[in-house]
């Protein structure tokens, strides 16, 4: 697969299911609806923040491509719930890593403080668990309260490996198959048995899913370097101001120069009170030493695997996007 998408072509992407959105807006305003004032403006707060809402996008996209265009029942419900699990683990990855900056504006904890993030997350959590009964169908509660825990570890495994420099590629990819990459596959799968589809296209559905999420993260790490505030929504360089050793550092640590495997060591270890001129040397020496190459190559192996997951799926405008959002998934800038 060659990427020929350029970044700007995700809203043509998701042209098959344009006309879902406006009520998908719909279904998450009233769901996120409370008697409690606080939860209201928070809410409210972090979905007029945006994003690209790929993760439902993969839902309705799936449905769609395996139903050959039939709306399919609770899809706008499902795909809501899976905004919700989401965004709960964005409100609280930003508390865990006093994240101040998301999307281009002030995260939630840094506007509404610690706890009330931290509630607000296990609020959308338990939304989420109250609207996914409305299928009746225990696969998709089964599916989603896998995920719900998978990512949970996940997040703990990455509390352990902050500020270890010893982590290795296997580990960190374990790390991003459980944090990211979970919620993607479950995403795919639950649109996959909206269709009624057959175990073997659920079983592709779910693997496509869970490598189009592994190849959007180790974007994410490649982009940490090479994409302003601006573009990414965030501050440049903050997995490595936080302790996290991504795949481009744990490149470096393997095949820097002893110079920079000490620096980018250290760094790791003393997390944020890292100086400019350290950060900027580092930054330097991922540029400069093949680490990016290499973080693009493993996404592209993802993507690649994720594009032959699907080939076999109906001939569609829905199967098209879906091939369109692995070209992107590479091609992307934010």
């Amino acid at each position: 697969m060659t990427s020929t998408v350029k970044n700007n072509q995700l809203s043509q992407i998701l042209a098959p299911i344009s006309l879902y959105f406006k009520d998908l807006d719909e279904v998450i305003r009233q769901r996120l609806a409370s008697k409690v004032a606080l939860i209201d403006q928070i809410s409210t707060y972090i979905i007029q923040a945006g994003g690209k809402r790929i993760r439902p996008a993969l839902l309705l996209l799936v449905a769609k491509a395996l139903a050959n265009g039939q709306p399919t029942p609770h899809a706008l419900e499902l795909a809501a719930v899976v905004e919700f699990i989401h965004t709960a683990t964005l409100l609280h990855d930003d508390v865990v890593d006093e994240s101040t900056l998301r999307r281009g504006r002030e995260t939630a904890n840094a506007a509404f403080g610690n706890a009330a993030s931290v509630l607000v997350g296990d609020f959308l959590y338990s939304r989420a668990f109250q609207m996914m009964i409305g299928p009746n169908d225990l696969r998709v509660m089964q599916i989603l309260s896998d995920a719900t825990n998978t990512i949970a570890e996940g997040e703990v495994l990455q509390l352990l490996n902050m500020n270890d420099p010893e982590v290795d590629e296997a580990s960190y990819l374990q790390v991003i198959r459980y944090k990211t990459a979970k919620l993607f596959e479950a995403s795919s799968e639950l649109g996959a048995i909206l269709a009624k589809s057959n175990v073997a296209q659920r079983e592709q559905a779910a693997a496509f899913g869970r490598h189009i999420g592994t190849a959007f993260q180790l974007m994410d790490d490649l982009l940490d370097y090479t994409a302003n505030a601006e573009q990414m929504g965030k501050n440049a360089g903050d997995d490595l101001r936080e302790g996290k050793p991504t795949l481009p550092l744990i490149y470096l640590l393997e095949n820097g120069s002893t110079e920079e495997r000490l620096l980018v060591r250290a760094a790791i270890e003393q997390n944020q009170d890292l100086p400019q001129d350290v950060f900027l040397q580092i930054l330097k020496a991922v540029q400069t030493s093949g680490a990016l190459d290499y973080t693009h190559a493993a996404a592209k192996r993802e993507a690649d695997l994720a594009f032959e997951c699907i080939k076999d799926f109906p001939e569609n405008e829905a199967t098209s996007a879906l091939h369109a959002l692995c070209e992107y998934s590479l091609a992307r800038q934010t």
